[in-house]
C-alpha cells in the first residue's frame, strides 16, 4: 500500500491556543492603544497595521493548525492533500540546534526550489527548504524526521 500513512503530526492544543491568543491579544492591544490615546499620524498607521496584521495572523494560525501533516513512503503532505515535499526530492533532514527551523521541528533540504507556502504554526516552504514545526509536539516531529532520515539512507544504500 503506497499511500499508507507512516507518521502524522497534529498541532498541540495547548501550544495552538497559546499562539492564537497571544497574537489576538497583541492585535487587540495595538488597536486599543491607537484608539484610546491617538499618537501622531505616522505611529497611528504603524499601530493599526500591527494590530490588523496580528489579528489576521491569529486567524491564519487558527485555520492552519486545524490541519495535520502526513508522511507516506513517497511524500509529505497536509490533510488537504497539498504535497509539501516529494521524498525523491529530499536531500537531507536538518534537526540541529543551529538549523533555521521552527520550534520542535525540522528542515528538509530539497534538490530544487519548492512552491512558496506558509501555514503559521505548522510549516513553511521557501526556496529549497521545507520547515515543519511551530506549535507541534516534539514527540511527533522527531519520529517523522527520523523516518524521513531512514528512508533517505535506504535510498542511498540501494
Amino acid at each position: 500500500m503506497s499511500d499508507e500513512i507512516l507518521a502524522e503530526i497534529r498541532a498541540s492544543q495547548g501550544r495552538r491556543w497559546f499562539g492564537i491568543l497571544s497574537l489576538a491579544i497583541v492585535g487587540a492591544f495595538s488597536l486599543y492603544v491607537a484608539a484610546a490615546s491617538p499618537p501622531p499620524p505616522g505611529w497611528m498607521i504603524v499601530l493599526v497595521v500591527i494590530g490588523l496584521g496580528a489579528l489576521w495572523m491569529a486567524q491564519a494560525m487558527h485555520k492552519a493548525t486545524a490541519l495535520r501533516l502526513e508522511l507516506t513512503r513517497h511524500e509529505l503532505r497536509d490533510s488537504t492533500g497539498r504535497v509539501l515535499a516529494r521524498l525523491d526530492d529530499v536531500v537531507a533532514v536538518d534537526r540541529g540546534m543551529f538549523a533555521m527551523k521552527p520550534s520542535n521541528g525540522f528542515v528538509l533540504k530539497m534538490t530544487g526550489r519548492q512552491a512558496r507556502s506558509w501555514r503559521p504554526g505548522l510549516y513553511w516552504s521557501l526556496g529549497r527548504r521545507v520547515a515543519v514545526g511551530g506549535v507541534t509536539p516534539a514527540s511527533q516531529t522527531r519520529p517523522m524526521a527520523d523516518a524521513i532520515s531512514i528512508m533517505l539512507a535506504e535510498r542511498e544504500m540501494g
